[in-house]
Parts: C-alpha cells; sequence; structure tokens
C-alpha cells in the first residue's frame, strides 16, 4: 500500500505576505519622494513672506516719503552757488561777454552740470539722471510762470496812471485828445465792442462747435474723417487770413459794412476749429462702457448723447470753449479789417465801425504821448482782466464733476423726494383703513364640501 505524501503549499502562502510588505513600502516611499519633490518646487515658485525682522522689539522708523531731502538742498545750493561763480568770473575774466540774456543761459547750464556731479557723489546713474531731469522740468515751469508774473506785472506797471480814474471805465474817447489828461476820456467804447463781438462769435461757435464734435465721434466714416483733417489744418489758421475771407465774401461779394457782426464772424472763424478739435478730444475720453448702458436701458442715440456723453464731458468742454475764446478775444488784425477803427460808442453791430479793446490797445500804444500810451496798457490790463472773470464764470458754470448737483438741483430733488415719501405713506395708510373683504376658501376637488358623509356598511 502506497501512500502519497501529502503536497504541502506552505513555501507558497509565506512568500505573498513578505512580497506585499515590500511593494507596498515602495510604493508608499515613492509617493513620498514625488509629495516631497512637488512641495519642494511649489514652495520654491511660490512667493513667502518675510517675517518680522529680529529688531529686538525697538518700533519701526518711518520711511520719509518726501522729495526733498537734506543733500539734495545742499546739492542745489553748491550747484548755484559754483554755477553764479563761474559764469561771472567767466563773463567778467576771462571771456569778453556782457549780454544778460548769455549769463543766464550760461549760468543754467553750469548749475545742471554741477548739480549732476555733486549728486553723483552720493547715488547711481540712474538717480542721477532722474534728479537732473526733475531740476531741468521745475525750472522750465519756473521760467514760464516768471514769464508770465513779468507780462502781468509790467502791463499793470505802464498802466498804474490811467487805471485808477474812474473816467476810464464810464467814457469814451470821442471828446478826448492826444494831449488832454487822463481825468479825461476812457475804454467803454472798446469795452462794448469787446462784449458784443465774443458774444456773437460765442453764439455761433459754441452750438457748431460741439454739434461738429457729437457728430465726428458718433457718426463715423470717410466724410468724419475728411471733416476731422480739415479742422485740424484750420487750428493753425492765421488770423490775417480769417480777417481777409470775411472781408473778401462779406463786405466786398456782399455788400455789407464794415461793422462788429463782420468781426464776429472773422473771429468765429478762427475760434471754431479750436472748439471742435478741443470737444472732439475730450467726447472721445468718455467711456465707451456708459454710453452701452444707455443703450441697454433703451434709449436712443440722441437721447444717450444728450443725457450721458455730454454731462459726462461738461467741464472738458467747458475747458474747449475757453480755449476758443482765449484765441479770439484777443486779436486785433480780423477786427481791423473788418470792423475798423473808432473813438465813439457803437452799440450797433450791425452797422458802423466798432472797435475792441485788443485794437484800441494797438492804436494807442503807437501814439508817442504819454497819456495815450498809458491807456493803451490800461486798455490791455483791463483786457486781462475781463478774460479773467469770463474764465471764471465759465469754470463756475461748467466746472463740476459728471453727476455733480448744484444747490438748487439739489433742493428740488429733495423736495421732490419728501413729496414722493409723502404720497407714499399716505397711500400706505389708506390701503391699511380700507376694510378688507372676507374671503372664502374654495372647495378642494379631492373632498366636496357639498358631498354627504358617508352611510355605514351593513356588512
Amino acid at each position: 500500500m502506497n501512500r502519497t505524501a501529502p503536497v504541502l503549499p506552505a513555501a507558497l502562502p509565506p512568500a505573498l505576505p513578505a512580497a506585499a510588505p515590500a511593494t507596498e513600502s515602495a510604493t508608499e516611499s515613492a509617493n513620498e519622494s514625488v509629495t516631497a519633490s512637488a512641495t519642494a518646487s511649489a514652495t520654491a515658485s511660490a512667493t513667502v513672506r518675510p517675517g518680522p525682522p529680529d529688531d529686538g522689539g525697538a518700533p519701526e522708523v518711518r520711511r520719509a516719503v518726501s522729495g526733498a531731502r537734506a543733500t539734495d538742498v545742499r546739492a542745489l545750493i553748491g550747484a548755484l552757488a559754483g554755477a553764479l561763480g563761474l559764469t561771472t568770473v567767466l563773463f567778467t575774466r576771462i571771456a569778453p561777454f556782457d549780454a544778460p540774456l548769455g549769463f543766464v543761459v550760461v549760468a543754467f547750464l553750469s548749475f545742471a552740470g554741477l548739480y549732476a556731479v555733486l549728486v553723483s557723489f552720493a547715488e547711481n546713474g540712474m538717480a542721477v539722471r532722474d534728479r537732473v531731469a526733475a531740476v531741468i522740468i521745475h525750472s522750465l515751469a519756473v521760467l514760464v510762470v516768471c514769464a508770465l508774473v513779468f507780462v502781468v506785472a509790467h502791463t499793470l506797471w505802464k498802466g498804474r496812471t490811467a487805471l485808477p480814474h474812474w473816467n476810464f471805465f464810464t467814457e469814451d474817447m470821442s471828446l478826448t485828445g492826444p494831449v488832454q489828461p487822463l481825468t479825461s476820456g476812457g475804454m467803454l467804447h472798446a469795452i462794448a465792442g469787446t462784449v458784443e463781438q465774443m458774444s456773437i462769435a460765442l453764439v455761433i461757435t459754441v452750438p457748431l462747435g460741439l454739434a461738429c464734435a457729437v457728430f465726428l465721434n458718433e457718426v463715423p466714416g470717410g466724410y468724419a474723417r475728411f471733416v476731422r483733417t480739415i479742422v485740424e489744418a484750420m487750428t493753425a489758421l492765421p488770423s490775417i487770413v480769417s480777417g481777409l475771407f470775411i472781408y473778401a465774401t462779406v463786405i466786398l461779394i456782399l455788400g455789407m459794412d464794415k461793422s462788429g457782426f463782420a468781426a464776429s464772424l472773422a473771429l468765429a472763424v478762427m475760434m471754431l476749429p479750436i472748439i471742435i478739435r478741443a470737444s472732439d478730444v475730450v467726447i472721445r475720453l468718455v467711456p465707451g462702457s456708459l454710453r452701452e448702458a444707455s443703450f441697454a436701458l433703451g434709449a436712443s442715440q440722441w437721447r444717450t448723447v444728450w443725457t450721458v456723453t455730454l454731462p459726462t464731458a461738461r467741464s472738458g468742454l467747458t475747458t474747449a470753449v475757453i480755449l476758443g475764446t482765449a484765441r479770439g478775444i484777443g486779436e486785433t488784425s480780423p477786427v481791423l479789417l473788418t470792423a475798423g477803427f473808432t473813438a465813439d460808442m457803437n452799440l450797433n453791430p450791425l452797422s458802423g465801425p466798432q472797435v475792441s479793446l485788443p485794437l484800441a490797445t494797438f492804436e494807442l500804444v503807437r501814439s508817442p504821448q504819454p497819456s495815450f500810451i498809458a491807456r493803451g496798457f490800461g486798455a490791455a490790463a483791463l483786457l486781462m482782466g475781463l478774460v479773467l472773470l469770463l474764465f471764471v464764470l465759465a469754470r463756475i458754470i461748467g466746472g463740476r464733476a459728471p453727476g455733480e448737483l448744484t444747490k438748487s438741483q439739489t433742493h428740488r430733488r429733495v423736495l421732490a423726494s419728501r413729496q414722493d415719501a409723502e404720497r407714499m405713506s399716505a397711500r400706505n395708510g389708506t390701503a391699511a383703513g380700507r376694510p378688507s373683504a372676507a374671503v372664502s376658501p374654495s372647495p378642494s376637488p379631492a373632498t366636496p364640501a357639498s358631498a354627504p358623509p358617508s352611510a355605514p356598511s351593513d356588512q
């Protein structure tokens, strides 16, 4: 009897548990390595905020953000003193120069060079270029302000003998001769002529200029590009050309006399391109999202322009009108060609010669008499005051921000809101005091109210 020895499968099962932990450990180690590498890369690419400095609890020192420092002030003073000394030695000891303008130019160039050298001792190249550019820009700004102050001060100083007299503002020159004193005659006729001519010119140019600017922005196309090109070319039109154009067309061809209206037309030809160009640039700056929002609410294009575009650009449009006024109010040659000159008061702009303040200034300062020269400079000072007054009024009228209301508009809004609140309160009170009608609930179709109760079954 042969006995078959049982096959013991003991060798295989112990091998499987031994291999499984090895595989799992290898997988875990691989995952850990991948996780560690990913974490390291994320840490390397991420921005880590540094912690507080280890300063022992001392309070943080506030950083100075002002542009002027002690080193800058010392560099400016040293460069200025060195430039003045170097230029003085050059003009008095070395070179045979004596022109004041040349002294100023050489002193400024020496100042810029010395300032760059002094700054380079404590700053790098980029900082040196920045400081030198800042000094040049501020110097040019100071130069412009000084020129403006000189013009205004010189005009007021030359006209100081004519301005204190009250008759200078209330009389004309019809009865005043060259040798009469400053207590006789004035510039009332020139003031009236300037106001009338500029008023007529603004009445013509402001609607046309704003309408043309709106057309250039709202109706794009080839014709709009052609009009924009013509407007840009006319901005550099000489004043004498506009005066000759009105003189040839209105006075010679149409037969109209020289008058204030003809002068207003000449001034309008000069002012119109300026107003159109400036208004065009301002309207372009209105965000397109405002127009799109208005269109989305169902407004038409004209309604959008009238209630969104123009109110948003109100301040810039006021500036455009101011620029056009400044171009036309100081012109002399167009008024001389189209309105002539007179010493009498003429309040009719459609007939007869009419003088303006610039033309009166031009005619008076040419006289050799000191009294006429003083009156001429007084008229120039009066013109500057009139321009300043017009600019202030324009800023008051159109200088508000978009959506900002005046005091009267705010008061009307408050009254309207109060009336709406009272009306709504009265309506709510009436609704609360009204007796409510009893509403009977409707019967449900699943359980009809009229259905009799079911009888008990006999079964």
